[in-house]
């Protein structure tokens, strides 16, 4: 017995010391939670594993007030819940959370403003104090900043947000930027586990006056020509432009084709070539849709172009060459007899027939 008792002796001193250890331990944390309650809650917040986000957290950089705020491509925008354990970092990728208990019940979602600064140094992760805190309301005497369907229902881990636009621009705050914001709503979710705030990239909102200015990605052809990159409306690119009848987009491309060196002699040494640059190629992204002309000279050659004087089809002498590829199959002659074919054509544009195929 006494050989038996000396054997246990050291085993039940690890056990004693043990317990009173984890006795302690329970106790500290315990008295921590009690004192430290918003540094507990924190660390739990941030290590919570869900997260709503929006679909496309880029939207335009700049919007108007009293116009209805959309995506990159104005569609709606969407919110999604995902499970930030995913290793993947793209919304498109992440796991959906329509799962379990998340999927027998909507979770209503309160849309937001937020300070174009949040969250500070670029992190991904916050508390929900934080994020509560960097909430941008209206100016005083003003209407609420945010108007429209600020609640969204989301279901099986999806939610579409209504109309909702902006009553004040974002000039009056240090960064001069908003984001957009949305967390569950107070009561909605009755998990354990927090699900974190989802954000926007930051924007410039500026008032629905300075919409008339704003420039068209992608420009039409009816357009004027002051809604191009570096041309601005009644200034002098733009008079100079309108002396020579050039008033809208499609009028400015067509003369770009026909003739360039002569554009850029209009515009003149004020717009320097890197303006130049930016211009054509912003006008280049132009929506040109599917009308053809047809223009027939002189003799058996009829060429038929596209609404910003491209050849797209030419017949000669009967015969149907396709441009550009025919380009390679003709002589130089014929090159500038069509090349004249396209001048006179532009500059009797106004007697053009429309192609029917």
């Amino acid at each position: 017995m006494n050989k038996l008792l000396s054997d246990l002796e050291p085993w039940l001193r690890r056990w004693v010391n043990e317990e009173l250890e984890n006795a302690l331990r329970r106790c500290n944390s315990h008295l921590f939670t009690r004192f430290h309650p918003l540094e507990n809650q924190a660390e739990v917040e941030t290590s919570s594993c869900l997260q709503l986000m929006f679909s496309k957290k880029v939207l335009p950089s700049t919007l108007f007030t009293a116009s209805k705020i959309a995506d990159m491509d104005n569609n709606p925008l969407q919110l999604v819940l995902v499970d930030q354990r995913s290793p993947s970092t793209s919304t498109g990728d992440r796991v959906l959370v329509p799962l379990g208990d998340l999927s027998l019940y909507p979770i209503k979602i309160e849309i937001v403003v937020l300070n174009g600064e949040f969250p500070l140094g670029g992190g991904e992760t916050w508390s929900s104090e934080e994020f509560n805190q960097n909430i941008v309301k209206e100016r005083a005497g003003k209407r609420p900043l945010l108007a429209g369907e600020l609640c969204v229902t989301m279901r099986q881990g999806l939610g579409l947000v209504g109309k909702i636009e902006f009553t004040d621009n974002s000039s009056w705050i240090r960064c001069r930027k908003f984001r957009l914001g949305a967390k569950v709503a107070p009561g909605s979710y009755k998990g354990t586990v927090r699900i974190q705030e989802a954000i926007t990239e930051a924007f410039v909102v500026k008032d629905h006056r300075g919409e008339s200015y704003k420039k068209k990605h992608p420009p039409m052809l009816e357009d004027e020509v002051w809604r191009l990159e570096k041309i601005g409306r009644n200034g002098i690119f733009h008079t100079k432009l309108s002396s020579q009848g050039i008033n809208s987009v499609q009028d400015f491309l067509k003369l770009y084709v026909v003739d360039a060196p002569r554009l850029r002699e209009i515009l003149g040494p004020g717009m320097s070539e890197k303006m130049w640059q930016i211009t054509i190629r912003h006008a280049m992204t132009c929506v040109l849709g599917n009308k053809l002309y047809s223009f027939q000279g002189n003799d058996n050659c009829v060429i038929i172009l596209n609404p910003i004087c491209h050849v797209v089809k030419a017949f000669i002498d009967g015969q149907l060459f396709l441009f550009p590829a025919a380009s390679d199959d003709l002589s130089v002659q014929t090159k500038y007899h069509i090349q004249s074919l396209v001048r006179a054509a532009y500059e009797n544009w106004n007697s053009l027939q429309l192609f029917e195929y």
